[in-house]
């Protein structure tokens, strides 16, 4: 299964060279020790994963029932008439196609992705900012973007990252496109996060929106398996952010979607039965994954580098 956040977990490495996770971990180990890994909770990733960044060819591709089923649930909290800033992303984007139904809609955005989802919707303004075009994610950066939203004042931001934590809230890779989604928050009266499971829990290395500024969080449900993420959404929920899971009853975790994300999230799943091959398994399939990361077809094999979100 591809994440998000470019990591692998042992679960994943396990089944992939038929071995134990006791093995795995104790090789993870000795690979790091060599500069060939960095360890992740549960898992590992090549080094250099809080400022590695998927390009939108791979983005698109990672978790794409969860984007729609998020984009669904973000779509109601729009109202007709609105004004709001959308940031930049494969999920935005997501919304954005949703968007174009709400009639009086004014749409302030730096994703050209997400003006062209918006751009033969009849009763939407969209106004974009200004600034440099970045071709990894299609989005326009830098100082003239930043600029083009001094003063402007709307209801809700809809901001997606890299990242998310409790302790550091929304993040991402890259220091222009942080800079950005900080001033499209600064132009919001509330912003609203959206994140899929792979994302929370993962730290990068650019903050841009802590947690006490975030909110409502949207997101889908976690596997009953993945402890990281719900323990992140306790964590979240804890801080008084509002969270909306898209599936689950009411399309939000606990009364009115203010509470804490209920048991749901924390049932137990067997594990598959452990099949012996040594570290030498291993060892290719890390190597693998860093061939993978100077060849064209970065996308396939990008699934060696999923992210972990299990806490233990």
């Amino acid at each position: 299964m591809v994440r998000a956040n470019g990591a692998v977990s042992l679960r994943e490495l396990a089944r992939v060279v038929q071995t134990s996770e006791v093995t795995v971990r104790r090789d993870v180990r000795a690979l790091e020790a060599e500069g060939l890994l960095d360890r992740r909770h549960g898992g590992a990733v090549l080094p250099g994963g809080f400022t590695r960044e998927s390009g939108f060819p791979q983005k698109s591709h990672l978790a794409t029932a969860e984007k729609t089923a998020i984009a669904d649930l973000a779509a109601n909290l729009v109202e007709e008439g609105e004004a709001i800033v959308v940031g930049a992303g494969t999920t935005t984007q997501e919304l954005a196609r949703r968007l174009a139904r709400v009639p009086g809609l004014t749409v302030v955005t730096n994703s050209l992705l997400v003006a062209q989802a918006l751009a033969h919707a009849n009763r939407v303004e969209v106004v974009m900012t200004g600034g440099t075009l970045r071709g990894s994610n299609y989005a326009l950066v830098g100082s003239g973007a930043e600029q083009s939203l001094q003063g402007l004042r709307v209801s809700r931001a809809f901001l997606s990252g890299s990242g998310l934590t409790a302790e550091r809230g929304l993040s991402t890779t890259n220091m222009l496109s942080a800079s950005v989604d900080r001033a499209l928050v600064q132009a919001a009266a509330e912003v609203v996060v959206l994140a899929d499971h792979t994302k929370l829990g993962t730290d990068t290395m650019f903050q841009t929106v802590p947690t006490d500024l975030i909110t409502r969080l949207v997101t889908d449900e976690p596997p009953a398996h993945d402890d990281r993420a719900a323990t992140e959404l306790q964590a979240l929920a804890d801080q008084g952010v509002q969270i909306a899971v898209a599936g689950a009853p009411g399309g939000t975790a606990g009364a009115g979607g203010d509470g804490p994300p209920s048991a749901r999230q924390r049932r137990e799943v067997p594990l598959p039965g452990p099949r012996r091959q040594g570290p030498a398994g291993l060892r290719a399939a890390v190597a693998l994954g860093a061939a993978a990361e100077q060849g064209p077809g970065q996308g396939a094999e990008r699934a060696a580098r999923v992210a972990d979100l299990r806490r233990r």
